[in-house]
């Protein structure tokens, strides 16, 4: 049975960056994920544990990842992670991961809780909560993935409810 590669969105930022590059450099970043080094080192370990992404010697200071000495080190995105980008199956591996770029498919719980946020009465947590099956820290958690995707999403309230709503036009 064939193993499935598993990309996160922070993963899938960084591989479809690096991707659409000539000559696939990692670096530099996207201005949306520069602020986030923790998380982006983070990142970069576990894909170069995965053989996704690999180092190489570089001129460009702007392809710089670290220095060893007087050489730069960059990162560049491997045959293997184009593939997946790409969505082709090698060996015996598959992808799991939607690019950045992709709407929400139809029937999944993200889709179910954005169809809830744009109503004009908005959602409450205990409707986010029954219409998803979701504990409520994964509700929240959720509502932030949401926002960091670009969605713009206000709290309000509705009788004595809290309630979440998409801004229109936003």
């Amino acid at each position: 049975m064939p193993r499935k590669t598993h990309l996160n969105d922070l993963d899938l930022i960084l591989l479809s960056t690096a991707s659409a590059r000539e000559e696939g450099h990692l670096h530099p970043l996207k201005s949306s994920i520069a602020g986030r080094a923790d998380d982006v080192s983070a990142a970069i370990a576990a894909l170069l544990k995965r053989r996704l992404i690999e180092k190489a010697q570089v001129s460009d200071l702007s392809h710089t990842w670290k220095t060893e000495g007087d050489t730069r080190i960059g990162l560049v995105i491997t045959a293997k992670a184009r593939a997946l980008i790409d969505g082709v199956e090698i060996a015996d591996e598959t992808i799991v991961g939607t690019p950045p770029s992709v709407p929400p498919r139809v029937g999944l719980k993200t889709e179910a809780v954005l169809a809830l946020l744009r109503r004009e009465e908005g959602a409450s947590s205990a409707e986010l909560i029954d219409a998803t099956g979701w504990l409520p820290h994964s509700m929240r958690a959720a509502l932030t993935g949401l926002r960091r995707k670009g969605h713009a999403i206000e709290r309000g309230v509705r009788g004595d409810l809290k309630v979440y709503r998409l801004i229109a036009g936003a």
